[in-house]
C-alpha cells in the first residue's frame, strides 16, 4: 500500500481511535496528533489513546492534554502509530487485535509484524516522516500546532537529526514543517534542553557507573526503581539517557537498562552500525531499527547484563 491509496482508505471512515504506543515518545505522540488534525479535516471524528500517561514534557504539544487510555469501541476504524506489532500497544493491544472493524497500521520500524488490514510501513528516521508525506494527499494544510507536533517526532526520534538513519527525506519533511509555521525553538527547548532538578541527579547518578565490555566496544547504563525512588524522577524522564554512553570513544552498542518491575527490564540499545540491534533485539522478543532497537528481559540485573553482553557479542562485527 502506498501513502495515496493509505488516504484514500483512511477517508472512507468516519470516525477512529488512534493508538500510540505504550511508554510513549515523541514520534508515537507527535504522529498520533498530526493525523488526528488530518482526519478532522475530512470531517472525520477521532480520538487519541495510549496506555500509559503521557509524560509531561510533551504537555506543549496541542492536544496532547486529550490523550486518555479509554477506548471508544464505537468507532468505526482503529488505527496504530509507531507501533511495530500490537504488544508494543501495552494492555490496549488485546482491544485493537480482537476489535472486529477496520484496523490501519502506519510505522517506520523494519521489524514490524503488518499486523492490520491495512499497513504502511516504510523504513524512514521517524513515523512522523511518513504522516508529514501523507498530509500531502490531504486538501487543508497543517496548522503551525499541527507541524510542530510532526517536528517533535522528527526531532525526537533522530536524536536532534543527529542519527545515522537521518537522510535527505529527513530534512525535507522539516524544511515543509517549518514552512507550515513548526516551532522549532519550542520543540528544541523542550525535548533536549529543559529538565527537572530531579533528571539532572539520576543522570548524573547512572551515568557515574556506565560498564565497558569486549574492549569498550559495548557500554551499558541502568536505572533502577529504587534510583527512580531516590531522586524523585519518573522512567519517562530516562529518555535521551543512552546517547551520552554511545558517544563515547571507541563505544558501537550501548545499552540501557530500565527496571520497570520485579526481575523485568525494558533495554534500549543503539549502535553506531558495526551491530544490528534490531536482531539483538529480535533474540528476545524485541525489534526495531538496525541501530536503534529495544526488548523487554526478564531476571535479575546481573542474569540481564550477561545475556545481552553474550548476545550483542554474537552481532558485533571485528
Amino acid at each position: 500500500m502506498n501513502l495515496k491509496e493509505l488516504s484514500e482508505n483512511l477517508k472512507k471512515i468516519k470516525s477512529a481511535v488512534i493508538f500510540c504506543h505504550m511508554r510513549p515518545d515523541g514520534d508515537t505522540i507527535g504522529s498520533a496528533l498530526g493525523l488526528a488534525y488530518l482526519l478532522k479535516t475530512e470531517g472525520i471524528s477521532c480520538s487519541i489513546v495510549c496506555e500509559s500517561p503521557i509524560p509531561d514534557k510533551f504537555s506543549f504539544l496541542q492536544g496532547a492534554e486529550q490523550i486518555s487510555s479509554n477506548v471508544d469501541e464505537s468507532a468505526e476504524a482503529f488505527i496504530a502509530v509507531d507501533s511495530s506489532d500490537e504488544n508494543r500497544l501495552g494492555s490496549l493491544g488485546e482491544i485493537f487485535r480482537r476489535a472486529k472493524k477496520p484496523k490501519f497500521n502506519i510505522d517506520h520500524h523494519i521489524s514490524n509484524t503488518r499486523y492490520a488490514d491495512y499497513n504502511f510501513v516504510e523504513d524512514r528516521a521517524a513515523n512522523c516522516e511518513n504522516i508529514t508525506e501523507l498530509s500531502e494527499y490531504f486538501s487543508t494544510p497543517l496548522t503551525p500546532e499541527a507541524a510542530t507536533c510532526l517536528m517533535t517526532g522528527l526531532s525526537s526520534d533522530t536524536g536532534n537529526f543527529a542519527h545515522k538513519n537521518v537522510g535527505e527525506s529527513t530534512f525535507l519533511a522539516a524544511a515543509k514543517l517549518c514552512r507550515l509555521g513548526a516551532d522549532v525553538h519550542l520543540v528544541q527547548y523542550n525535548m533536549f534542553k529543559r529538565q527537572s532538578k530531579a533528571r539532572a541527579q539520576l543522570f548524573g547518578e547512572t551515568m557515574s557507573r556506565i560498564r565497558y565490555f569486549a574492549d569498550g566496544k559495548i557500554a551499558l547504563i541502568y536505572v533502577l526503581r529504587k534510583d527512580l525512588e531516590r531522586t524523585g524522577a519518573t522512567s519517562d524522564m530516562t529518555e535521551g539517557f543512552i546517547d551520552f554512553p554511545l558517544n563515547v570513544d571507541g563505544v558501537e552498542v550501548a545499552v540501557c537498562l530500565l527496571e520497570t518491575a520485579d526481575y523485568k527490564f525494558k533495554i534500549s540499545l543503539r549502535s553506531k552500525g558495526l551491530a544490528d540491534v534490531n536482531k539483538v533485539a529480535a533474540v528476545y522478543g524485541g525489534g526495531g531499527h538496525v541501530l536503534a532497537s529495544g526488548c523487554m528481559i526478564g531476571g535479575a540485573l546481573e542474569e540481564v547484563i550477561d545475556k545481552l553482553r553474550y548476545t550483542i557479542l554474537q552481532h558485533l562485527e571485528d
